[in-house]
């Protein structure tokens, strides 16, 4: 998962966050330890070593674990070094040529991992790691608490997306069924992904880190029906829905 800053001033994006999905919140249970990048690419001037803290702090106590951190200064890097964060690489854009040569790899295989949270056995899809892995597909229903992750990849969902559940992709989702839980896409800062569904009533959805949840309702052409979700590319980086075509 990707925090995406649009303003330099990290303690503003604390306090934003806190209000969203802190203890006192209705989001406080909203997430569950999920490792996120911080990313400041877009934002001058350097970070500061003590407003980043406040956010990685603000972070913690929203249940998200900081791991790693992106910039575009070079000063940057030694306040995230100094709170133990690694340095994320710049996002990389993949042509068409190695686009279709990951076409031709072998197919994804998948393992199942049970995972105990505070005492709660959690059932999560974890993809088996393998060179040029283009597409993950899942042919069953994604429960409550449980969540699939197609990393380097785009996601294909043939089922529904309960309630609670959660879908992640580094590409593209496509949800051939009603999505109704998380859906995450460009989960590695790719601003060009997009989420589709044949029936759309997400919990949240999150394009590179820009995220709408259920609080703000969706116009009623697209509740409930086909549609499509990506980022302006006005500089904006607003999240977009669009009906589709039958």
């Amino acid at each position: 998962m990707t925090l995406l800053a649009k303003t330099s001033d990290l303690r503003q994006v604390a306090e934003e966050l806190l209000k969203s999905y802190g203890p006192s919140s209705d989001n406080a249970e909203f997430f569950e330890n999920d490792a996120v990048v911080i990313d400041s690419s877009k934002t001058r001037p350097p970070v500061g070593i003590e407003d980043l803290s406040d956010l990685m702090q603000a972070l913690l106590i929203c249940r998200l674990k900081p791991v790693a951190f992106r910039g575009n200064l070079v000063g940057d890097a030694p306040a995230a070094l100094a709170l133990g964060l690694v340095m994320a690489p710049p996002d990389v854009v993949r042509s068409k040529a190695s686009a279709a040569e990951a076409k031709k790899t072998a197919p994804v295989q998948v393992e199942v991992v049970r995972e105990v949270v505070r005492d709660v056995v959690r059932e999560v899809i974890r993809e088996v790691p393998g060179p040029g892995v283009p597409t993950l597909i899942i042919d069953k229903p994604v429960r409550s608490g449980q969540k699939v992750y197609a990393r380097g990849a785009d996601l294909v969902v043939l089922a529904m997306v309960n309630q609670g559940g959660e879908v992640v992709a580094d590409g593209n989702i496509h949800v051939y069924a009603p999505l109704r839980g998380k859906a995450m896409a460009g989960a590695s800062g790719n601003a060009s992904a997009r989420i589709f569904s044949i029936c759309l009533e997400p919990e949240l959805i999150s394009i590179a880190g820009v995220y709408r949840t259920s609080e703000n309702p969706l116009a009623p052409e697209i509740q409930g029906k086909a549609a499509q979700v990506r980022l302006s590319d006005d500089g904006q980086e607003k999240l977009l829905f669009e009906a589709l075509a039958s």
